[in-house]
């Protein structure tokens, strides 16, 4: 019991941050409305279960990843009406609301709601619920859009960032640059957080590695380069050996490297910005173990002799970014540069400076790029990821599906928005190379499918659509999360989130993954155990 309490704990502490507007009133009105209608009603005593799961993967694309549920869980937490909450909706709904209603909504709590959900960082696919919510109506109707928020975009967004992560390969490096880009400041944290789920490496938004333990990187902006001149701005122009502490005059010694590399790179002195140079001394003497050059075709010189120059004083220079032109030809010059000058003076390790890009890139240009061979090393992505400007919404939904333990089906013409009624629970089936071949859904009551068992598994909507899988290996995909007012099982951190987003999409077939028409993943419902 002990190692329970302090497991509890820590884990409520990791959790104690929250964003403070996540809370009961941000909610659509009408949760509230039909709140006291179903307690004007009599029906504060039923009880019912609604699934969270969404009807089509974003970006063209066959797979979805899930995120969200820890932040659902400290929405959960943390959940209550406070006075000043019943005093706003006692100005705000009709005077006709009995004031009763008002105090049982004061005393509402979540300790007798049930959550059951996949893991977070899991692959999903459409209709298969991402959560199952079950508890007394009226609480668990309005936990709906609060819930819906938290988790549509937080999966849209890593998503996104494992399509990009798909299309880099695992050897490039994927930065999120999107923080001034993203739809406000919540928007922002949010898109560093499940990019980096999603698989990037880093960050530029600094309140993201603090709040998040993600790693952040950064160099310069063009405005720094342009506050200088010439080389007479320079106010400091010594650095100190790495080694011996000696100190050198950097200026003299880029400036000898400018003219010893000019003809060996065909690139004349003259023509190179002396006001570059001078802002690049500077930040070198700044960051001389970090540092990297914004740059563009004529800058190579100026950075060649300044990462020449911190060589001379046991330092390595990081590499460049490049930010505007033609990505695949620039990336090829500048990787072409490095090596001539690492072959000419024995510099192994100068070949293989970094070369960053971060030109308005999105999922198509990083496959263009592919094709043409380039020479980058890592992505600084922001706009397309963290706006995810292919399909902004996710369009994850919350219905009801059983009430008082009665099934309940929403009918509809348009087949997709057709509910799967009752309780459920759901099995993924792998073959026998180890990936996935279907989710079969089914009631709770049903025994599970068993490995080595003929199952027949049957499409919800079309009779026709039936198939037998023998399955090597089941997953059961739910585990209860909440139950008795807490959190009921452990919750990972965003490592353990990141690689199980990793070892979820090596579970599926390449061509579910790739690009362009990707080959549907099946899912499937009910089924016939022990069929012949």
């Amino acid at each position: 019991m002990a190692d329970g309490r302090t497991f509890r704990t820590e884990d409520r502490r990791k959790r104690a941050r929250q964003n403070g507007v996540v809370q009961p009133l941000l909610t659509d009105l009408y949760q509230i409305t039909m709140a006291y209608a179903y307690w004007k009603s009599g029906k504060i005593n039923d009880t019912a279960v609604f699934d969270l799961y969404f009807r089509k993967n974003p970006f063209q694309g066959e797979f979805t990843i899930f995120a969200g549920l820890e932040e659902c869980l400290k929405f959960f937490e943390n959940f209550h009406y406070s006075d000043s909450d019943i005093e706003y909706l006692k100005q705000t709904l009709p005077q006709t609301i009995e004031p009763e209603f008002f105090v049982f909504l004061r005393q509402l709590t979540v300790e007798d709601v049930i959550l059951s959900a996949i893991d977070e960082g899991s692959v999903a696919f459409p209709r298969i619920p991402l959560m199952r919510v079950e508890g007394p109506l009226i609480i668990v109707q309005l936990l709906e859009t609060t819930m819906l928020t938290l988790v549509n975009y937080a999966s849209l967004m890593a998503t996104n960032a494992a399509r990009y992560r798909l299309a880099a390969g695992k050897h490039i490096s994927l930065l999120e640059f999107g923080l001034r880009r993203a739809q406000g400041p919540d928007g922002g944290l949010s898109a560093s957080k499940y990019s980096y789920v999603g698989g990037f490496d880093g960050t530029s938004n600094v309140l993201a590695g603090k709040l998040y333990n993600i790693p952040v990187n950064g160099t310069h902006a063009h405005a720094y380069v342009t506050s200088f001149s010439d080389l007479s701005e320079l106010k400091t122009k010594v650095l100190a050996h790495r080694s011996t502490g000696v100190l050198h005059d950097m200026l003299d010694l880029c400036t000898q490297w400018r003219e010893k590399l000019a003809p060996l790179l065909s690139l004349p002195a003259s023509e190179a910005s002396d006001g570059e140079l001078a802002a690049w001394i500077s930040f070198a003497i700044a960051f001389p173990t970090g540092f990297m050059a914004l740059v563009d075709t004529s800058g190579l010189l100026n950075f060649c002799a300044v990462a020449m120059a911190l060589n001379d004083l046991d330092y390595r220079a990081l590499g460049i970014r490049i930010d505007s032109g033609d990505l695949a030809y620039l990336s090829k010059l500048a990787r072409s540069t490095f090596e001539k000058v690492a072959h000419q003076y024995n510099i192994p390790w100068f070949a293989k400076l970094k070369i960053v890009a971060s030109n308005d890139i999105n999922e198509d240009t990083i496959l263009s790029l592919n094709e043409q061979g380039h020479k980058i090393d890592c992505f600084g992505i922001g706009t397309h990821l963290v706006t995810c400007q292919r399909q902004p919404a996710l369009g994850g939904v919350y219905k009801m599906v059983e009430i008082n333990g009665t099934p309940r089906i929403k009918l509809s013409q348009d087949v997709m928005k057709v509910t799967m009624p009752g309780k459920k629970t759901a099995y993924r089936l792998y073959g026998a190379d180890g990936h996935a071949l279907i989710d079969l859904l089914m009631r709770s009551v049903e025994p599970a499918p068993q490995v080595g068992q003929k199952v027949l598994c049957r499409h919800p909507f079309q009779e026709s659509k039936r198939a037998y899988v023998i399955p090597t290996h089941v997953e059961p995909l739910y585990k209860v999360y909440w139950q008795n007012g807490k959190v009921c099982c452990h919750l990972p951190g965003l490592e353990e989130i990141r690689e199980k987003v990793r070892t979820s999409l090596d579970s599926l077939r390449n061509d579910h993954k790739r690009n362009l028409n990707p080959t549907p993943y099946k899912f499937e419902c009910d089924y016939s155990p022990g069929c012949q």
